[in-house]
């Protein structure tokens, strides 16, 4: 109603047109009015960004490009940052509600204990996004899932790892932070690879809680525990930053990475493609950061009352030492 109001004030205003001028601004303005109604709500969307933290150089570069996107596109992007905690996620989910968002995105600590905090945004018809790692919870309380596909990137380091030991490897592992779906995923995709190898065997395995300094106290007490790397023949990491604080153990331990003890991890951080490039570490497996554009797209096809997929993934690949300096020099 606003609208032909709108059209009838600015025509009856122009006297001086003919009927058949009228008619056609009357029309033109008839096809602009619901582009310009778009753009403007577009525009002027809220959006809150519920963060895990930022315990690692992925999670950072999640962060700034999803601030970057968000920038770009003229949105208000209200972040909150957990700081590893689900209770200050819940705290700022419904703080978000509370200030009546447009969207939400969230980037959960753990796979549960969402279910109420959902249902609440669900009542409030505030579309949910879940960013770069799922949760036990019914899909239909959130609009989405962006992000990759972990149980593929543990089978795809898994795969790699087999075809370099001929399927012959004592392997060390380090976990993500227990309960979330990257760690859980990871490692299920991994076991059910090296499952098919009878001589690949999982001999140590503790989270290092997707950390750098976790990461290097646990390969520590690893070397201690099998005197040194004579009975490891690979580290599996998931994720970069925990590989690097295990290569610096191994470093002080007088291990050779990548001759002693095989790297593998992922997440495509710049850091471990200097790693790479030094002789240092073995393989990673690209974790996309670039999110924000997808999540925000789907918040936008949901406003219009367009079907969106409960999985929108994306996936990258796995990067070898022979194009590491190139991707540090892109990425650094």
């Amino acid at each position: 109603m606003q609208s032909l109001s709108v059209r009838s004030s600015v025509c009856h205003s122009l006297p001086w047109l003919g009927a058949f001028k009228r008619k056609a601004l009357l029309t033109t303005f008839s096809v602009l009015l619901p582009v310009l109604s778009a753009s403007a709500m577009a525009a002027d969307l809220t959006i809150g960004f519920s963060q895990i933290g930022s315990e690692s150089g992925w999670r950072t570069s999640e962060t700034e490009s999803i601030k970057a996107e968000a920038e770009r596109r003229g949105y208000d992007l209200k972040f909150s940052d957990a700081q590893q905690k689900q209770e200050n996620q819940i705290k700022a989910v419904r703080s978000f509600i509370a200030q009546g968002v447009d969207g939400i995105l969230l980037a959960p600590v753990v796979e549960t204990g969402w279910d109420q905090v959902l249902k609440e945004a669900q009542r409030a018809k505030i579309p949910v996004v879940l960013i770069d790692r799922g949760v036990a919870a019914d899909p239909s309380l959130y609009l989405t899932k962006v992000a990759s596909d972990f149980t593929e990137e543990g089978a795809l380091a898994a795969s790699w790892l087999a075809a370099q030991t001929n399927g012959r490897c004592n392997i060390v592992e380090l976990q993500g932070s227990v309960g979330s779906s990257a760690a859980i995923d990871r490692k299920t995709g991994f076991d059910a690879v090296i499952g098919n190898f009878p001589n690949m065997t999982i001999i140590r395995s503790q989270s290092g809680s997707f950390t750098r300094a976790g990461g290097k106290e646990v390969m520590e007490s690893f070397l201690k525990a099998e005197g040194g790397a004579k009975n490891i023949c690979a580290l599996f990491a998931h994720n970069d930053d925990m590989a690097l604080g295990a290569i610096l153990a191994m470093k002080e331990a007088g291990v050779k990475p990548t001759k002693d003890i095989l790297v593998v991890s992922i997440d495509a951080v710049p850091d471990i493609f200097k790693a790479m490039a030094d002789g240092e570490a073995n393989a990673t497996i690209e974790l996309n950061p670039h999110l924000g554009g997808p999540a925000f797209d789907a918040i936008l096809a949901s406003q219009k009352g367009e079907k969106v997929d409960k999985w929108i993934k994306a996936n990258g690949p796995l990067y070898l030492p022979d194009t590491a300096a190139a991707e540090y020099a892109k990425r650094k």
